[in-house]
């Protein structure tokens, strides 16, 4: 396994383990099967995997609780665990303290490596500072109960920008992978990230399994190129060469899994521009061999009122090969309003210069009522 080592301080494994995607016994009620997840904590663990991720809403609040059985048995020093506190599920300072002080017990640790605001947008701001937040959770810190403060987030590289000069961070949690780094602007993000002297942390490095499970047609780029790669590897090691990278979150649910995140990770390499060359026609191919079958040429840039189109079609694309309304959602809201499909008036400039003749004020009419009608969860602003 390979480590990087933050601060100067104790290693960090490259791959880390995000405990959102376990066995579960029942998946309506998302119910952890603790013995087949444990399993795979230990797997990882012997296998050199010292960081893990949870946080007080995964798999229905359970999550934690699993970190507490499965992790307690190690030496505490022998790992780094993190978890994240809910702006949008606690409404006054007493809240935010009672909530942290249920995680620690939960998790049955005195203390987090690591801990977060979850999710911070721009709507969250001024919760953060009217519940006093931020400064509970630089007192923990103070305390020795934080050891590195920072927070996750789905949101414009603009809003990630003022949260990175209104508080003081160590680390961002971003989602991060070869399509996000042109579809959410990642590449934008983690260069604000980077630019102000603080390690990154990517989750989402294959898009929740959609960049494991390409259509053949793009899958067979990859393997022309080199056939023993699996999909999984080029995914990670696309998140794991960045110079400001700390570690990848992979929420790991199989045997399988473990052994070849871990393979990749181990004796790392990263990729060569060759590698980079690739992804540019996997990204292409993907986006391509879509219901919408969108290249992303860009021949549509220069909408009238600013829709990012090439971007909003990805994104339909996306829903439509998942049918996932959180990420449609999610996906909107880190694009902005100002650049989504509801400011489309329907003038036809971009169906005139299109390639592939797709009917764009149709399908930006049916995102728009996408976006008016599926139901958002609370930390997703309107």
């Amino acid at each position: 396994m390979n480590y990087r080592t933050p601060w100067n301080e104790s290693l960090v494994s490259l791959l880390g383990f995000g405990l959102m995607r376990l066995p579960m016994t029942n998946p309506e009620t998302m119910e952890i099967d603790f013995t087949k997840a444990e399993a795979l904590v230990d797997q990882a663990y012997a296998a050199g995997v010292n960081y893990f991720d949870t946080a007080y809403g995964y798999h229905g609040g359970r999550s934690e609780l699993f970190a507490g059985y499965a992790l307690s048995k190690y030496p505490r020093e022998s790992y780094n665990l993190t978890s994240k506190m809910p702006s949008w599920m606690v409404n006054t300072p007493e809240d935010v303290e009672r909530v942290f002080h249920e995680q620690l017990g939960k998790c049955r640790t005195e203390y987090f490596d690591f801990y977060l605001v979850h999710n911070v947008t721009a709507n969250k701001f001024e919760r953060i500072e009217s519940l006093k937040i931020y400064d509970f959770l630089r007192k923990m810190k103070e305390e020795g109960r934080i050891r590195h403060l920072g927070f996750s987030f789905h949101d414009t590289p603009e809003v990630l920008e003022a949260a990175l000069k209104r508080w003081d961070w160590e680390f961002v949690q971003i989602q991060l992978n070869y399509l996000d780094w042109y579809l959410q602007n990642a590449e934008r993000q983690y260069e604000l990230i980077r630019s102000r002297g603080l390690y990154c942390i990517a989750m989402e490095p294959l898009r929740g399994g959609a960049l494991c499970n390409l259509a053949p047609e793009v899958e067979a780029v990859l393997r022309e190129a080199h056939p023993e790669r699996t999909p999984a590897e080029w995914g990670l090691r696309f998140a794991a060469m960045l110079p400001s990278m700390l570690t990848v979150l992979s929420g790991m649910n199989a045997k399988e899994q473990v052994e070849e995140n871990v393979r990749t990770m181990s004796n790392f390499q990263p990729l060569g521009e060759a590698d980079l060359e690739v992804l540019a026609k996997v990204r292409s191919a993907y986006l391509g061999s879509s219901p919408i079958p969108c290249t992303a040429c860009r021949y549509c840039d220069g909408c009238p009122k600013g829709v990012e189109i090439p971007k909003m079609l990805a994104i339909i694309n996306n829903y439509k090969r998942t049918g996932r309304k959180f990420n449609f959602l999610s996906d909107c809201n880190v694009l902005g309003k100002a650049k989504d499909a509801s400011n489309c008036v329907a003038c036809g400039k971009c169906v005139k210069v299109c390639p592939q003749k797709i009917n764009i004020p149709e399908e930006m009419a049916k995102a728009k009522e996408m976006m008016e009608t599926f139901e958002r969860p609370p930390w997703l602003k309107k």
